[in-house]
């Protein structure tokens, strides 16, 4: 048994959901993302009993390309993220009446079957294709779904677009060199490569400009604000809660191990543009007036301390960004849920339109509350296992920077908490807000389960995780 099961399962799915009908379209997705969850745990329990799920098979013989898939610790964990979340995403689009439902649920299921490539390629070309595969679905699903005006959203999608192919064509560049020095695009070969400090700059800095326009790492996080806003709901919970995963993801995988001198030469400078964005991204958020913005700047502060704990080059600083990544990942799905909530109720997004919430709406209210305490990094939470872990890294590092990264815990609770009170207390708005309906209010328990029960015993994740990480240090060290 391999991972290859799991590709096929998804890209099945994508075909099925799309020649199922508009009316079948949600239901048969949620089927193919529940299944697709289900063989993801089985997989983890044959890793866990020692069985090798790689897969290696010859692809292309001239350049010499394999598709191979290398399932790791670290790789399982990003695929168990992406797929409890692709149902989670297809299950929130339930109170929508999309218009051509079957193309907007198979183009999720192909995004989420682009992104578990991405994480599973162990091969350079075959990481690149997947890496660029998973433009496309999320291209389309912001430019036709959208909201607001037209000409607006195409300009804040094709920005997009271009700003991330621009950046990955670098990256391809990088792995053309890579493959005239080693013969081969195979990871391991990658990794046994000795550059000298030079060329593992230009590596670096080539890997650099593709993964910091993905994350966004300020300042190529420009498209971020608008294409989260313009995109409908289950987009932004595309990009914000796994695709901006694959730059991080992608960090460790493939630019540290193999350019770990241009890590090391640079540390402080990429260290603090990732923490900049920290400062930057908070400032910024308490100054928003629509929710999904401001959530959005949220995201880009909370990914910029993400990225300088990788950037630590210390087991810790590793350790601490993947936790940080996967609890991230479910509170920000959860929040711009919490958005639509809102939107579907109210058809608004302003903050001063919203008000007097809690007094119609306790269950929405307590439920909303919990995921604001989440985010800003509550004790006995997710996020306050994968924060804390960070900023002990950074304070292995530099005392100054463990200070600064803490700044996304005091501005992060002011603005998230100063967001709940006018949303949520005041005046009432004059219309009236339902409470949660049952598939919403199980939707934000099943994210809130996940965020508490790793908030009280991380043990599973970081057991799963470190084997990984430590073979990466090795190589960062070597």
């Amino acid at each position: 048994m391999d991972v290859t099961y799991l590709l096929i399962l998804l890209l099945v799915g994508a075909l099925v959901t799309y020649i199922s009908g508009d009316k079948l379209a949600s239901k048969v997705a949620l089927f193919f993302g529940l299944a697709s969850f289900g063989y993801s745990i089985y997989l983890l329990n044959l890793y866990n009993a020692g069985q090798n799920l790689d897969f290696v098979t010859a692809w292309i013989t001239k350049p010499t390309i394999a598709f191979a898939l290398k399932a790791d610790g670290l790789a399982l964990a990003m695929v168990l993220l992406t797929t409890a979340l692709t149902p989670i995403i297809i299950f929130s689009g339930f109170g929508n009446d999309f218009k051509n439902a079957k193309a907007m649920y198979s183009l999720i299921l192909f995004m989420s079957f682009a992104m578990v490539g991405t994480f599973l390629a162990a091969d350079g070309l075959l990481y690149y294709i997947f890496w660029e595969l998973s433009l496309i679905p999320i291209y389309f699903i912001a430019l036709i779904w959208g909201n607001g005006d037209l000409e607006e959203r195409k300009k804040a999608v094709v920005k997009f677009f271009i700003y991330t192919l621009g950046g990955s064509l670098f990256m391809l560049t990088a792995f053309v060199y890579l493959y005239l020095q080693a013969g081969s695009f195979m990871l391991e070969d990658l990794y046994a490569l000795r550059l000298s400090c030079a060329q593992q700059f230009w590596i670096f800095l080539a890997f650099f400009l593709a993964y910091a326009i993905k994350i966004p790492i300020i300042p190529f996080h420009t498209w971020q604000a608008k294409v989260y806003q313009k995109a409908p709901t289950v987009g932004t919970m595309l990009l914000s809660g796994i695709m901006l995963k694959m730059g991080l993801y992608s960090v460790l995988r493939w630019q540290l191990p193999i350019a770990p001198l241009g890590a090391k030469s640079y540390q402080y400078l990429f260290i603090g543009l990732s923490l900049a964005g920290v400062i930057y991204g908070s400032i910024v958020a308490l100054r928003q007036k629509d929710l999904k913005k401001l959530l959005a700047y949220s995201s880009l502060a909370h990914v910029g301390l993400i990225a300088a704990g990788a950037y630590t080059l210390t087991l810790d600083g590793l350790r601490g960004a993947v936790l940080q990544m996967i609890a991230h990942g479910f509170v920000v799905v959860g929040l711009f849920f919490i958005a639509e909530i809102i939107y579907r109720r109210y058809e608004t997004r302003l903050i001063s339109e919203m008000g007097g919430i809690r007094s119609q709406s306790p269950k929405f209210t307590s439920l909303f509350l919990l995921l604001v305490l989440a985010s800003v990094a509550l004790p006995s939470t997710f996020n306050f296992v994968g924060e804390f872990t960070v900023l002990y890294s950074l304070f292995q590092v530099n005392l100054g920077f463990a200070i600064l990264g803490g700044t996304t815990i005091i501005l992060g609770a002011y603005y998230m908490l100063k967001m709940f009170q006018h949303a949520m207390l005041g005046e009432t708005n004059a219309k009236p807000f339902q409470d949660v309906t049952f598939n919403e209010g199980l939707l934000l328990v099943i994210i809130l389960g996940v965020l508490f029960v790793f908030g009280f015993y991380s043990k599973p994740i970081t057991d799963l995780i470190t084997p990984s990480l430590e073979n990466i240090l090795i190589h960062i060290n070597r």
